[in-house]
């Protein structure tokens, strides 16, 4: 059988676009610089499933501390599905995680699959794309991310992530065509967020904020960065400040995601996530 034949290894570093030019082909729409930031936490999470030395399949599990792991880039080539080699490389990216807590993004159609691998629902996250016209830039209070320090924004992710994440968040942050920003109210971090060109568009994420008032300001500052265009904001369903942004711009649903945990994370406030990070790696 084929999947007997099926050599599964970690990626090198320069094999992280294959999953990336995977995930373009499913229509996932990744960023442009994806593919140099996602290794930057744990350059060992990625999988590769090989037949007679060609890419069969891909999936990716990265650890984040000694608690937290979150699985992506599940595909197995179109030509080879049905013959098993996606619960190989499956497994082998869930023995990568050890006995940590693994997060996700499934599709729903493949929510009852997840849900047989331990996987239990928290929430659906909502992508929401159209086109937008330029904004004004916010007259004050907005300053670039990377002038604000990365113990502040740490902390801040802290409350909406289930782990630290330093060396991720600082390759997002300082990504080529990446643009960050941030508000501060009192000498506190009220929002931030960071849009990026994809291969279609751009996305925002993450946009983490207090409340909705400081989310909209940091989100037309982003929008005043590009100069309008099409985007799409990833939300979690649950926020419905953010559901109500999100339609203000005039944007629409576009698909949905399950986001899974197999276990218990520390409390989180999702009320803050104005903006998903990305649905690869959490």
């Amino acid at each position: 059988m084929p999947q007997q034949n099926l050599r599964i290894r970690a990626m090198r570093p320069d094999e992280i676009a294959i999953a990336v030019e995977w995930a373009a082909t499913e229509g996932w729409n990744p960023g442009l610089a994806d593919a140099a930031c996602f290794g930057a936490e744990d350059p060992q999470g990625f999988f590769i499933g090989e037949l007679d030395g060609e890419a069969a399949a891909t999936v990716s599990c990265v650890n984040y501390g000694a608690n937290f792991a979150f699985l992506g880039f599940y595909i197995v080539r179109r030509d080879l599905r049905g013959r098993g080699l996606g619960l190989r490389i499956w497994d082998a990216a869930v023995a990568h995680a050890h006995k940590r807590v693994i997060g996700l993004d499934g599709v729903a159609v493949q929510q009852e699959n997840y849900r047989k691998s331990g996987f239990e629902l928290a929430y659906a996250n909502i992508r929401y794309g159209g086109t937008v016209a330029a904004m004004d830039a916010p007259r004050s209070g907005v300053i670039a991310l990377s002038e604000i320090p990365l113990a502040m924004v740490e902390a801040s992710d802290a409350t909406v992530f289930p782990a630290p994440r330093p060396a991720f968040l600082r390759a997002w942050i300082g990504a080529p065509g990446h643009v960050g920003r941030a508000l501060m109210r009192s000498g506190e971090l009220a929002a931030w967020g960071v849009i990026r060109p994809c291969r279609q568009g751009w996305k925002i994420g993450p946009l983490v904020a207090d409340d909705r008032s400081a989310a909209e300001t940091v989100l037309s500052a982003l929008l005043a960065g590009i100069g309008g265009g099409e985007v799409f904001l990833d939300v979690p369903g649950i926020n419905r400040d953010a559901i109500a942004l999100a339609q203000c711009l005039g944007l629409a649903p576009v698909f949905e995601t399950a986001r899974m945990y197999t276990g218990r994370v520390p409390p989180l406030r999702p009320e803050r996530v104005f903006g998903v990070t990305t649905f690869e790696l959490g």
